[in-house]
C-alpha cells in the first residue's frame, strides 16, 4: 500500500458536488460510473486479501465464482494464466483467502475481485494439489503392484539422475563402489529444485528411455536429499510421474527423508527411504556374492565327488560281469550258434529245393499235355467227325425236300388265303368309315348347321374375331357361301333365330342379294 493515499470521503463528496453542479443536478450513467471507478481506484488498496467461501464456481477459460460470507457477496475472477499456477482447483463451499485487486467494469456495472492467488484455509494449496493428483493417479492404476517392473539381479550399469553436487549422488556412488565395483554408475546431472528442475528431470528420463541399450544401463536411480514440501515439489509434478511411467527400465526413487513420500516414489517401480538404500537395492553385495559363490562351489564339489564315486562303483560292477571278464567265451557261444544256424539253413534249402523240383516236373507234364500241337490235332480229329456227320444229315434233308410238290394245290390255297385276308380288312375299313362319318363335322353340317371361317382361315367364334369389310366363308353340308361383313356390332346382343322358312324354299335363297 506504499504510495497510496487514504480514503478521503470529503474529497469524493466534493467531486460529486462539482459534477452535480455542472450537470444542473443530473448525472449521466457514464459520469456516475466514472465517479464510482475513481472512488474505487482512490479509496480501495491496489492489493487486497479477502477471506470468504467459494460459491457458484464455473471453470471455463477463466475461473468465475462468488466469494461470500454471512453478510455480503462479491464476484471473483481468476484468469487462466493465474489459475495454471495455483496447483489446485477450488470447490464450492471451500474457504479460501483470495489475493488480488478490486476492479469496476463500467459496461456491465459490476465490481469484481480479480484474484491472482488463492490460499485454502486449513490446508495448503500444495497439499491439496498433492492429494488431488495422488487420487487421480491411484484411480488410473499407476500405483498398482502389477505395473511395477522387477529389479535386475546383476545390473551391469545403473544411471543416477540427481544434481552433480548433491550429497545423494555421493552416497549412491560410495555405496555402489563398496558393495560391487564391477557395477558401473552413470551420472545424469539435473536440477532437483527450483525453476527448470521439472523439465530437466523429464528430459533425463526420456533420454535414458531411448538410449539405455546403447549406454548399457539396466536401471535408474532418481534421488535427492531432504527438504521442505516446496523444495520437493518437483517430484510431485504430473510430468515427472508420466516420464517415470514411460521409462522401459526399472526406476528406483529415493526422494527426501524417510518420512517424505512424493508422487515420483509412488509411481516408481521401487521406493527407497534414502539414496544409500536405493543403491543397496540395486547393487549386489560383493561379500555376499563371494559367500554365495563359495557355498555353490562346495555344493558342486560334493556333487562331483558323489557322481565320481557312483561311476566308479558302476564300473567295478561291470568289470565283474563274466562276459567282460572272458570275452572269448562270448565269441565261442556265437560261433556255435552260427554253426547250428548254418546246418539248419542247409536242411531247409535242400527240402525246399526237392519240393520245387517235384513241382516243376508236375507242371512240365501238364504243359506237355497242353501244347498247341496236341490241342490242334485233337481239335482237327473232332472237327472231321462232326463235319462228316453234318454232311450226312444235310444230304438226307435235301433228298426229303426235293420230292415232287403239288403246285396247283398250293396255288389255290394261297389264293383263298389272300382273298380271305383282303375281305376281312375291307369289312374292318367300312366299319371304321361309318364310325368316322357318324362323328365327323360333315354329319353335323348335314343336320342343318354351318361353320364360318374368317379371312385367315380360322373358325369365327365371336364377333370380335372379324371387322367390317372382312371377307368370310360359310360352309354348309353341300357347299360354301362367301360374304363380306357389313355392320357387325360387337356390343349388340344376338337375335333369336327366326322361324323355319316354309318347305320348298332353298336355304341358299337366304343369302341371295337379288331378292
Amino acid at each position: 500500500m506504499s504510495g497510496r493515499l487514504p480514503f478521503n470521503a470529503g474529497e469524493i463528496r466534493a467531486r460529486v458536488s462539482k459534477a452535480s453542479s455542472q450537470a444542473s443536478g443530473v448525472l449521466s450513467v457514464s459520469a456516475l460510473a466514472s465517479i464510482v471507478d475513481h472512488a474505487i481506484a482512490e479509496g480501495v488498496p491496489k492489493s487486497v486479501r479477502v477471506l470468504g467461501e467459494i460459491s457458484g464456481f464455473r471453470e471455463r477459460t477463466h475461473w468465475y465464482f462468488d466469494l461470500k460470507d454471512a453478510n455480503a457477496v462479491i464476484q471473483c475472477v481468476v484468469f487462466a494464466g493465474s489459475a495454471r499456477k495455483l496447483g489446485f482447483v477450488p470447490e464450492n463451499g471451500q474457504e479460501v483467502v483470495a489475493s488480488g485487486r478490486v476492479d469496476f467494469y463500467a459496461k456491465a456495472g459490476k465490481v469484481s475481485l480479480i484474484a491472482i492467488r488463492l490460499e485454502p484455509v486449513g490446508a495448503g494449496a500444495l497439499d491439496l494439489a498433492y492429494q488431488k493428483l495422488v487420487k487421480e493417479l491411484r484411480e488410473l492404476g499407476w500405483f498398482d503392484a502389477e505395473h511395477k517392473a522387477t529389479l535386475p539381479t546383476f545390473p551391469k550399469r545403473i544411471a543416477v539422475i540427481t544434481s552433480r553436487s548433491s550429497a545423494a549422488y555421493q552416497d549412491v556412488l560410495d555405496t555402489a563402489r563398496r558393495r560391487c565395483p564391477a557395477v558401473g554408475v552413470l551420472l545424469v546431472d539435473a536440477r532437483v529444485q527450483g525453476d527448470g528442475a521439472k523439465a530437466e528431470i523429464v528430459r533425463a528420463l526420456d533420454r535414458l528411455s531411448l538410449a539405455h541399450e546403447s549406454l548399457g544401463v539396466d536401471a535408474v536411480v532418481l534421488t535427492r536429499g531432504g527438504g521442505s514440501m516446496e523444495d520437493l515439489w518437483t517430484f510431485n509434478e504430473r510430468e515427472v510421474a508420466e516420464a517415470i511411467r514411460r521409462c522401459p527400465i526399472p526406476v528406483v526413487a529415493a526422494i527426501g527423508h524417510e518420512t517424505d513420500t512424493t508422487i515420483a516414489e509412488l509411481v516408481a517401480d521401487v521406493r527407497a527411504a534414502t539414496p544409500t538404500q536405493a543403491a543397496m537395492r540395486l547393487v549386489p553385495d560383493r561379500e555376499a556374492l563371494g559367500e554365495q559363490l563359495s557355498r555353490q562351489r562346495a555344493r558342486l564339489d560334493r556333487a562331483m565327488r558323489r557322481s565320481l564315486t557312483e561311476a566308479a562303483r558302476a564300473l567295478e560292477a561291470i568289470e565283474r560281469r563274466p562276459t567282460l571278464c572272458r570275452p572269448g567265451n562270448l565269441v565261442e557261444q556265437y560261433r556255435e550258434r552260427l554253426g547250428r544256424d548254418r546246418q539248419h539253413m542247409a536242411r531247409v534249402l535242400r527240402t525246399r529245393l526237392s519240393g520245387a523240383m517235384a513241382n516243376f516236373e508236375r507242371l512240365a507234364g501238364r504243359l506237355e499235355r497242353h501244347k498247341p500241337i496236341a490241342l490242334v490235332s485233337r481239335f482237327q480229329s473232332q472237327r472231321s467227325a462232326r463235319l462228316a456227320l453234318a454232311s450226312q444229315r444235310l444230304q438226307s434233308a435235301m433228298i426229303r425236300r426235293l420230292d415232287p410238290i403239288p403246285i396247283d394245290q398250293f396255288r389255290r390255297r394261297l389264293d383263298q388265303a389272300v382273298h380271305d385276308r383282303i375281305l376281312a380288312h375291307r369289312n374292318r375299313l367300312s366299319a371304321r368309315q361309318r364310325e368316322l362319318e357318324a362323328v365327323g363335322p360333315l354329319a353335323v353340317l348335314a343336320r342343318g348347321y354351318s361353320v364360318t371361317l374368317g379371312p385367315d382361315g380360322r373358325v369365327v367364334r365371336s364377333l370380335s374375331d372379324v371387322s367390317r369389310g372382312d371377307r368370310i366363308e360359310t360352309r354348309l353340308a353341300d357347299g360354301a357361301i362367301e360374304s363380306v361383313v357389313g355392320g357387325a356390332d360387337p356390343t349388340r346382343k344376338p337375335r333369336r333365330p327366326k322361324r323355319k322358312p316354309p318347305e320348298g324354299r332353298d336355304q341358299m335363297d337366304l343369302f341371295d342379294d337379288s331378292r
